[in-house]
Protein backbone atom coordinates (compact mmCIF):
# COMPACT_ATOMS: atom_id res chain seq x y z
CA UNK A 1 0.00 0.00 0.00
CA UNK A 2 0.73 3.94 0.16
CA UNK A 3 2.53 5.24 2.73
CA UNK A 4 2.67 8.55 3.91
CA UNK A 5 -0.40 8.78 0.85
CA UNK A 6 -2.16 12.37 0.70
CA UNK A 7 -5.88 11.38 1.56
CA UNK A 8 -7.13 15.72 1.04
CA UNK A 9 -6.44 14.59 -2.69
CA UNK A 10 -8.52 11.51 -2.70
CA UNK A 11 -12.43 11.78 -4.25
CA UNK A 12 -14.80 10.40 -1.63
CA UNK A 13 -15.23 7.26 -3.94
CA UNK A 14 -11.52 6.68 -3.71
CA UNK A 15 -11.55 7.11 -0.07
CA UNK A 16 -14.11 4.17 0.22
CA UNK A 17 -12.19 2.29 -1.63
CA UNK A 18 -8.69 3.15 0.08
CA UNK A 19 -10.64 2.35 3.11
CA UNK A 20 -11.91 -0.71 1.84
CA UNK A 21 -8.06 -2.09 0.69
CA UNK A 22 -6.85 -1.00 4.34
CA UNK A 23 -9.26 -2.90 5.80
CA UNK A 24 -8.35 -5.90 3.98
CA UNK A 25 -4.99 -5.62 4.47
CA UNK A 26 -5.40 -5.07 8.41
CA UNK A 27 -7.38 -8.54 8.26
CA UNK A 28 -4.72 -9.86 6.84
CA UNK A 29 -2.20 -8.49 8.77
CA UNK A 30 -3.82 -9.78 11.35
CA UNK A 31 -3.87 -13.43 10.56
CA UNK A 32 -0.51 -13.15 9.52
CA UNK A 33 0.26 -11.96 13.53
CA UNK A 34 -1.98 -14.84 14.53
CA UNK A 35 0.17 -17.97 12.86
CA UNK A 36 3.67 -15.81 13.63
CA UNK A 37 4.28 -15.60 9.95
CA UNK A 38 4.69 -11.33 10.32
CA UNK A 39 7.88 -10.06 8.87
CA UNK A 40 6.46 -6.00 8.92
CA UNK A 41 4.92 -5.64 12.94
CA UNK A 42 5.23 -2.09 11.68
CA UNK A 43 2.87 -2.49 9.06
CA UNK A 44 -0.15 -2.85 11.72
CA UNK A 45 0.49 0.57 13.13
CA UNK A 46 0.58 2.38 9.70
CA UNK A 47 -2.62 0.42 8.24
CA UNK A 48 -4.46 1.62 11.99
CA UNK A 49 -3.64 4.96 11.46
CA UNK A 50 -4.20 5.12 7.75
CA UNK A 51 -7.89 3.47 8.49
CA UNK A 52 -8.37 6.58 11.33
CA UNK A 53 -7.25 9.26 8.55
CA UNK A 54 -9.50 8.55 5.82
CA UNK A 55 -12.44 7.91 8.18
CA UNK A 56 -11.51 11.29 9.94
CA UNK A 57 -11.29 12.94 6.83
CA UNK A 58 -14.83 11.20 5.73
CA UNK A 59 -16.61 12.72 8.88
CA UNK A 60 -15.03 16.06 8.53
CA UNK A 61 -16.27 16.26 4.81
CA UNK A 62 -19.73 14.93 5.63
CA UNK A 63 -20.33 17.52 8.37
CA UNK A 64 -19.00 20.52 6.01
CA UNK A 65 -22.01 18.95 3.43
CA UNK A 66 -24.57 19.02 6.22
CA UNK A 67 -23.38 22.63 7.32
CA UNK A 68 -24.29 23.92 3.71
Amino acid sequence: MANKTDYNGQSDDQLSESLGNLKREQFNLRFQAATSQLEKPSRVREVRKDIARIKTLQTQRNAAADAK
